[in-house]
């Protein structure tokens, strides 16, 4: 079978945002508008097709990334009543609630482009900042999408001022909104200066006009500054400006075009996607100004490690490549068994044929090929360059491995996600659930990279950890509903790391003989505090074989054993660089074992002269609340031992930024509800590991506080 659309009309893009901006209901009017879907789903009505899920429908967030493929050709061009349509766009919606970000880290590590969407009333929230941190790790170019513009207090103007104040100083607006609040009626295009307003049941109908006479001098302004920036992308166009030469409509898109895929400008739209208003828009610039796959080889080449020679490799973006793709996403599906999501970057692979995970260093064969439509499935025959898709059938391939032809083997780089931040014990109700559980929890591990499951050695009690309280609720939920596992579950407990503020260095020392063959294992160890967040660092510094590298991975194993114990009070010790430099070994008596023992002994003897000290997850918590309760509510905060970082209005209400130990955070909707009548919300995330007080720390590992 051929491919149907080129590798330059393909566009794999996501939908990002901070919780409640309007991504999803973004997603399902292109789902409407592509064709794809026949009845727009609405989130407040627990319809959306791409929230699929049960807890998703009831708490009307999105948990869960959902990928779907829709077609496209743009609303101004002659051929849009054409089939086929020109563009084939794979979509992933993903969730804004950050105790669900590894689905946003993991979609965005496989996307090429972004369109971030914010509510035109808030502007900039809290994980609107998240997301784009996390898509400039990625190099993501992104466009913006103000939405909600009919809401009561929306302003274009305070939303792009925001953009370009806390994101990026190159957001450039290619709409104006015409109307705001219950007067929005659409949009002026500045790239081909019409007023383009949204008629019919479903916003179908794209009717062009003039614009409007109060608005003409504004739209000019601004599209001359749309015109400069778009001209400073390309010498060829920044020639033309300068000599006072008009751009085409077409020069203007490839000079917005350029300055999108390098970073140096962020094409801003605007809407209000509930009142089915300029998402057709949208889709135009997704296939204007996002990058297709090939558009990419420079700025983000696909590079990765040959495991058998330790080289790095390239691939390019094209069928006749090596096959290479990237395992993102694992998901637990009721009708076919486990579903392994994947991002082809190179090559072709066929139903029925065989695969090579190059990160587990296993052959894996390929029982069938799924596009994904959310929750609907449809079978395919082969996958090329640009697709995402899934796979049925993987027995060993989890998230962030590489699949390749074994014998051009590559391994690309995996996403990274953040640690755990709250845990919970949780037991079976039954001996029937005991059973189930494990594997259970198993499963639900294996599907998301930031929930951990671990038994503690002393109470033997099962222990699990996530990003937040919602998180974990979810995972329980799914464990009743989809598993029919009942538990019961403790009280949320802090995640609580330890970590050393001064260099130590330690001997470790094992030798042990009684008869026959004894054990000898001998090193010498630094200590070195990392800075914040750096995690884990172990150098190998053994020089002239004085101990045999045979035994070298065995110490990293025993350090990483003793690190995850800790020694003040049993937490896990965080941001440490170890360095194996010295020690000595015998003939005989040697031995793996007793190397990761002695490893061991010299990290727990040398931790406790380091002055080891507690850290505790500090929360990025946004509170808005009504004015006259500004004073009770910013009174509370400061005795959670809140640092305030700024206040803003926005209607009526008061905004507080500030940050705030996880510890002091159980239970603040309740308390936040009774002082507000209410009226008060908050958002809350994680942001950094910060060195707990002394006298709470005292509490803390002498037990009395939890």
């Amino acid at each position: 079978m051929a491919r149907q659309y080129s590798l330059e009309k393909t566009r794999d893009i996501g939908i990002i945002a901070h919780i409640d901006a309007g991504k999803t209901t973004v997603s399902e009017r292109i789902l409407y508008y592509t064709g794809i879907s026949h009845k727009i789903g609405e989130v407040h009505e627990g319809e959306a097709i791409m929230d699929w899920m049960v807890q998703e429908r009831e708490r009307g967030i999105t948990i869960t990334a959902a990928a779907t493929t829709c077609f496209w050709t743009q609303t101004y061009s002659k051929n849009f009543k054409q089939e086929p349509k020109e563009y084939r766009i794979n979509l992933i919606d993903t969730p804004g609630h950050i105790d669900f970000t590894a689905e946003v880290q993991r979609s965005l590590r496989v996307l090429d482009g972004a369109v971030v969407v914010f509510d035109g009333v808030a502007g900039v929230e809290p994980q609107s900042e998240t997301v784009w941190r996390q898509a400039d790790g990625y190099k993501v170019p992104r466009l913006c999408f103000i939405n909600k513009l009919d809401r009561l207090g929306a302003s274009f103007e305070s939303s792009l001022a925001s953009i370009n104040e806390r994101l990026t100083p190159n957001a450039v607006p290619i709409h104006l909104n015409i109307g705001l609040e219950d007067q929005f009626e659409g949009v002026i295009d500045l790239i081909r200066m019409k007023a383009i307003r949204f008629e019919g049941e479903k916003g179908e109908q794209i009717i062009e006009g003039e614009i409007p006479e109060n608005l003409k001098t504004k739209a000019q302004n601004m599209r001359s500054h749309m015109i400069e920036k778009a001209a400073e992308q390309d010498d060829a166009l920044l020639e033309k400006y300068l000599v006072n030469k008009e751009l085409t409509e077409d020069e203007i898109r490839m000079g917005l075009r350029k300055g999108c895929l390098s970073y140096s400008l962020v094409p801003v739209l605007c809407g209000a996607a509930l009142r089915n208003k300029g998402v057709q828009l949208v889709l135009d610039a997704v296939v204007d100004f996002l990058p297709s796959p090939l558009d990419l080889t420079e700025s983000k080449p696909i590079k990765g490690i040959n495991p058998r020679a330790n080289t790095e490799v390239t691939r390019q973006p094209q069928d006749s490549e090596p096959f290479t793709a990237l395992a993102f996403k694992v998901a637990a599906d009721p009708f076919v068994g486990t579903l392994v999501y994947f991002r082809v970057y190179a090559g072709t692979l066929k139903k029925g044929s065989y695969t090579y995970n190059a990160t587990k260093n296993e052959q894996e064969r390929v029982g069938r090929i799924l596009r994904m439509h959310a929750n609907h499935r449809e079978d395919v025959e082969q996958v090329y360059t640009g697709d995402i898709a899934a796979l049925v059938g993987m027995k060993a391939t989890t998230t962030g491995d590489t699949l390749c032809d074994e014998d051009k083997q590559i391994i690309l780089e995996k996403p990274i996600f953040p640690e755990p931040v709250i845990s919970m014990k949780v037991e079976p109700k039954t001996k029937a659930d005991q059973e189930k559980m494990s594997i259970v929890l198993h499963k639900l591990q294996e599907e998301d990279p930031t929930f951990r499951v671990k038994t503690d050695e002393d109470t033997l009690e099962t222990i699990i950890a996530g990003m937040g309280e919602l998180h974990l609720d979810v995972l329980v939920d799914r464990m009743r509903r989809e598993f029919n596992v009942a538990v019961n579950v403790g009280r949320p407990q802090v995640a609580y790391r330890e970590t050393i503020k001064k260099p130590v260095e330690q001997e470790g020392k094992y030798i042990h003989q009684s008869g026959g063959r004894g054990q000898y294992g001998h090193v010498w160890l630094k200590l070195a505090p990392l800075e914040r967040g750096k995690g884990f660092e172990f150098v190998n510094a053994i020089k002239g074989g004085i101990i045999p590298q045979s035994y070298i991975p065995a110490v990293e194993k025993g350090v990483k054993e003793a690190m995850g114990k800790g020694v003040l009070a049993g937490f896990p010790i965080v941001d440490m660089q170890v360095t194996l430099y010295d020690g000595s070994y015998h003939e005989v008596d040697s031995s793996e074992a007793a190397f990761k023992i002695a490893g061991s002994i010299a990290l727990q003897e040398g931790a406790k002269k380091a002055d080891v000290v507690l850290l505790e997850p500090i929360m990025k918590v946004e509170v808005i609340v009504p004015d006259r309760f500004l004073g009770d509510v910013t009174g509370d905060l400061s005795s959670k031992r809140a640092k305030i970082e700024r206040m803003g209005e926005r209607i009526n209400l008061k905004v507080i930024d500030s940050f705030v130990p996880l510890a002091e955070m159980f239970g603040y909707a309740t308390k936040l509800r009774s002082m507000t009548e209410g009226r008060g919300t908050f958002t809350m995330e994680f942001d950094h590991y910060e060195e707990v007080p002394r006298h709470i720390a005292d509490l803390i590992v002498s037990g009395k506080k939890a």
